[in-house]
């Protein structure tokens, strides 16, 4: 069987088709191998050969892993029907470039081939496909974490479940810009040898303009949320842009209101009541929302060891107690809690 899943790789790669070769993490011609190897990659999943394509199948998964994401050239023989259910921990991006895929997922249908269509998809929403023709996707694995810190912050509202449409057009802008951004991905994996010879700040980078390009041009159930901040932010007048830019840069400062008011170029006054108007809140109360909100993605990304202690002092809260109430009351959960899920 060995012999037989190198050979299909070897088939695939002197074809030009396969990508990421130096990183093959599964190939081979039993189906229960492919379900179970590729389940612990991606997630569990029934993997069934269609009744005549059964003499055709081989599977073939290479993987280059980034820091919260991942690129993928996945490839099936024949025909076969796939159902992780709901993927729970990321979302899935998979960009066709041989054969075709139908996929089901939340209630919605998207059939995708090369060049035409792709599909995205939800870690909320169940999901069933079928690969046809020898399919072969390059897949773009993000953390589900990651995109909702972001998708949070764009809205200016709690993290929550984010629900993509599933179908792309990749006839389109921004079709095309993100088939380039997966396949720049590829091509730097390939080039280096190795994902983690990259840089953390050009890693970085990539990350926030993939999330940046997913959350502003595919459309999905904050979209709306996320326009209506953007438009806010642009029709902000100027000196309470600058109030606010300058409270989210030094977010663990004390709040200095002489400071605040000469750095936006208006008094003191005039600032506390242009806040009211235009925020809703008190420069404070502000503050505290910006520091809650940059806690909570702190909690969400939190590194092995980090304690909450810590990261609290660091965004400049002195009274924990409070701290952990005006927390459970933003994001529905104590801060222990959020921690924990990103564990």
């Amino acid at each position: 069987m060995a012999s037989e899943a190198a050979a299909v790789a070897r088939i695939d790669n002197v074809a030009g088709i396969a990508r990421l070769v130096a990183y093959t993490r599964v190939h081979t011609t039993d189906v229960d191998e492919a379900a179970d190897s590729i389940g612990r990659i991606f997630c569990p999943h029934a993997l069934d050969p269609l009744r005549h394509s059964w003499p055709d199948f081989h599977a073939l998964h290479n993987c280059a892993a980034f820091d919260g994401l991942s690129v993928n050239y996945v490839a099936y023989g024949g025909a076969v029907s796939i159902d992780p259910g709901c993927l729970d921990r990321f979302f899935l991006l998979q960009v066709p470039i041989r054969g075709s895929a139908q996929i089901r997922t939340g209630g919605r249908e998207v059939d995708s081939g090369p060049g035409c269509v792709a599909s995205l998809l939800s870690p909320t929403l169940p999901t069933r496909m079928v690969w046809r023709d020898n399919c072969a996707q390059l897949i773009l694995l993000v953390d589900r974490r990651q995109v909702e810190s972001r998708a949070a912050a764009l809205a200016e509202s709690p993290a929550g479940p984010v629900e993509f449409e599933p179908h792309i057009d990749l006839d389109t802008a921004f079709g095309r810009a993100l088939r380039c951004q997966i396949e720049y991905l590829v091509d730097l994996a390939e080039r280096d040898g190795s994902a983690s010879d990259l840089s953390p700040v050009m890693i970085a980078t990539l990350r926030e303009s993939i999330l940046g390009l997913l959350l502003i041009g595919q459309r999905h159930n904050l979209s709306d949320a996320i326009n209506r901040s953007a438009l806010h932010r642009e029709t902000l007048p100027a000196v309470f842009k600058r109030a606010r830019e300058s409270l989210e840069a030094q977010v663990a400062e004390p709040l200095d209101l002489e400071k605040l008011a000469q750095v936006s170029g208006i008094g003191v006054r005039s600032l506390q009541l242009g806040f009211k108007r235009h925020f809703g809140v008190s420069i404070s109360g502000l503050l505290l929302d910006i520091r809650l909100k940059h806690l909570n993605a702190r909690l969400r990304n939190a590194r092995p060891g980090e304690r909450i202690t810590e990261i609290a002092f660091d965004l400049g809260f002195t009274h924990l107690s409070r701290m952990a109430s005006v927390y459970r009351a933003k994001f529905g959960e104590s801060p222990s809690e959020t921690l924990r899920k990103s564990r």
